[in-house]
């Protein structure tokens, strides 16, 4: 590479990255719901894009338009009553959700009856279908949930969640930028030891504790400059466990998105920010951190 693409690629890559946290903050400050879940839902259509095309591109039997229009549609619904109602609309989610499970399977056997049975392709393009929604769409909606999710019914905030939110998304990314300096700095003075090379050759056992370590670190240091703003996580004893077991999972979910491009023999998922990656690779790990975070603090309260 030349000394001039290596700017290229530097300053494509600090641009994409102003764009994103300036467009985080600008959303952050507005306090507007509609703008909070317009973020959620780009991020989570260009992601599910990017899973059925990569689908597409590797030649796995798919059904890519009728995948796409589904997951979006999804996303759309989802953002619409939260944006309208908040958290008072949690009982509708839940049939939201039930309905969109049971109609992408019966829906995508539907679209099965249209062509002959080709060996394991009819099964193969229900499975896809399927797996990419509830991978993507499904579970990265959980944010949005997340961001309307208040410990009273009624609050005079009109995004009470939006701290916690950014909690989340720090401790998640600090997983990363943890793994990264710490693997990288052991490796510099010690031999490190591969965890999974079958799938991701770069990533150690020491990057994974140092991971552990920093993100842990960020859970804790921002509850103690933000603890009424945080209040929801509960107290010290539950920001502890959930320091640990976000970076875990934050760790699972980069690495399921390196399973989905190996199986799909595809390096990147796209190109959504320029010199950063695709949408999916920003949202990988906040894919198995946000349920696991929604979840954990409704069974608390």
């Amino acid at each position: 590479m030349s000394s001039k693409s290596k700017k290229q690629v530097f300053f494509s890559r600090l641009i994409s990255t102003l764009f994103l946290w300036g467009t985080v903050t600008g959303v952050f400050i507005s306090g507007n719901p509609w703008a909070f879940v317009s973020l959620v839902f780009v991020l989570g259509a260009a992601s599910s894009i990017e899973f059925f095309n990569m689908s597409k591109l590797s030649g796995f039997p798919t059904d890519k338009k009728f995948s796409i229009v589904f997951s979006v549609v999804y996303l759309a619904v989802v953002s619409v009553l939260l944006a309208l109602r908040g958290a008072n609309m949690e009982a509708a989610l839940f049939a939201v959700d039930f309905a969109a499970i049971a109609g992408v399977v019966i829906i995508s056997f539907i679209f099965q009856l249209r062509r002959p049975i080709e060996g394991e392709a009819p099964l193969k393009r229900v499975a896809v279908t399927a797996l990419g929604f509830l991978y993507v769409p499904f579970l990265f909606s959980f944010i949005s949930r997340l961001l309307f999710l208040s410990p009273i019914e009624i609050t005079e905030i009109a995004v009470p969640g939006a701290w916690l939110v950014l909690w989340l998304c720090i401790v998640t990314k600090f997983t990363d930028m943890g793994a990264y300096l710490s693997g990288t700095i052991c490796g510099n003075f010690m031999k490190t030891h591969k965890m999974v090379p079958h799938i991701s050759p770069g990533k150690t056992w020491e990057g994974f504790i140092g991971a552990i370590i920093i993100a842990l670190g960020s859970a804790c240091g921002l509850y103690a400059l933000m603890p009424e703003q945080l209040s929801m996580l509960g107290g010290w004893n539950h920001v502890i466990i959930l320091g640990i077991v976000l970076p875990l999972l934050a760790v699972v979910g980069d690495l399921a998105e390196s399973v989905v491009k190996r199986s799909f023999e595809i390096k990147d998922s796209g190109s959504f920010l320029p010199g950063i990656g695709g949408a999916l690779d920003l949202i990988d790990s906040l894919c198995f951190t946000a349920p696991a975070l929604f979840f954990y603090l409704i069974w608390i309260s």
